[in-house]
């Protein structure tokens, strides 16, 4: 997966006079902190060059997350077609470039992000290159959602890991009230990532939220450590991106996890695949959730007719039915 042409354009514009040495620090740094899921108050991109290296690293790999769950959710929901979206940490507006791609009759969008210094870039990859009227509020989404407008789509991606764990329940909570119709959230593929679904998964469906994707039941997840629930979308390095992070191979591999509810009643979804697809001659085997809430691996061969045809199609994340 690339970033939409536009959204290209505008990042290697703002990149193209950055000296490479300082872009690579900015990245080293930038990465240390996220993978240390670090909450010492300060924030990941501060600073202008903090956020050239998230451009230049990060952006394509997010935005391949969020775009693919935001697939997986317009799939599960096929009526769901959103006018106003709320983007909770929206960052350089990541959100708001895959939803007005799954969704171009979106009209209006508001952006809540804390870094002036995101916020400046966004503003300028936004400005002219999206339909949608996109609003930016300077504000932390643990304090500062006061005064904000449901919208048919709430979301926040790669936010809860930034916060504190005490404060989660309260945001979630915050988040729920704010959805009109649809929230979408998106954290890391890692156990702790996974740990955090889980959590807003099991709150959200006792206030009343209907689970969309990616689980097809809304039963206790059926996976237990060390095993955890993750998908992955290859992501295509630029030239600029191999260079920063001194990489030879041309891609990588995006880990993430997703959940999104609704307080519509979700219609009955198939199994989806929650692992690589293991092939052989004449076979596959899948591991899959299952709607009745448990999870395991199937074996699919030639005599299975079509559904063979159809598993052998599958891919990490899709659905089987």
């Amino acid at each position: 997966m690339e970033l939409p042409a536009p959204l290209r354009q505008g990042v290697d514009s703002l990149l193209e006079k950055v000296p490479l040495p300082a872009l690579r620090q900015a990245a080293r740094t930038l990465s240390e902190r996220y993978r240390a899921e670090l909450r010492d108050g300060r924030l990941h991109m501060g600073e202008e060059m903090a956020v050239k290296a998230y451009l230049a690293t990060r952006l394509p790999a997010t935005y391949a997350a969020v775009r693919a769950s935001l697939e997986a959710l317009s799939a599960a929901s096929p009526d769901f077609a959103p006018v106003s979206l709320l983007d909770i940490g929206a960052g350089p507006g990541t959100m708001l470039w895959a939803t007005s791609d799954v969704w171009p009759e979106l009209e209006r969008a508001v952006l809540v992000e804390a870094s002036a210094a995101v916020r400046n870039v966004g503003q300028s990859l936004v400005e002219g290159a999206i339909a949608a009227r996109a609003e930016w509020i300077a504000g932390d989404a643990t304090i500062d959602l006061d005064g904000v407008m449901p919208a048919d789509l709430v979301s926040a991606a790669y936010v809860l890991d930034e916060i504190a764990p005490a404060s989660l329940p309260k945001l979630i909570a915050r988040l729920w009230g704010l959805t009109a119709d649809t929230l979408l959230i998106v954290e890391p593929g890692t156990p702790a990532g996974w740990q955090r679904i889980l959590a807003a998964r099991q709150q959200l469906i006792a206030a009343g939220a209907h689970v969309l994707a990616p689980c097809p039941h809304a039963a206790p997840c059926p996976l237990a450590p060390p095993d955890w629930c993750h998908f992955a979308r290859r992501v295509a390095r630029s030239r600029l991106h191999r260079l920063v992070k001194e990489a030879e191979v041309p891609w990588e591999d995006e880990k993430f996890i997703y959940l999104a509810v609704s307080r519509q009643p979700a219609p009955a979804r198939p199994a989806r695949v929650i692992a690589p697809p293991k092939g052989g001659s004449g076979k596959v085997v899948l591991k899959l959730c299952q709607p009745d809430g448990s999870a395991g691996e199937r074996l699919f061969s030639k005599r299975d007719g079509e559904v063979f045809k159809a598993a052998r199609r599958a891919d990490w994340g899709d659905t089987v039915g």
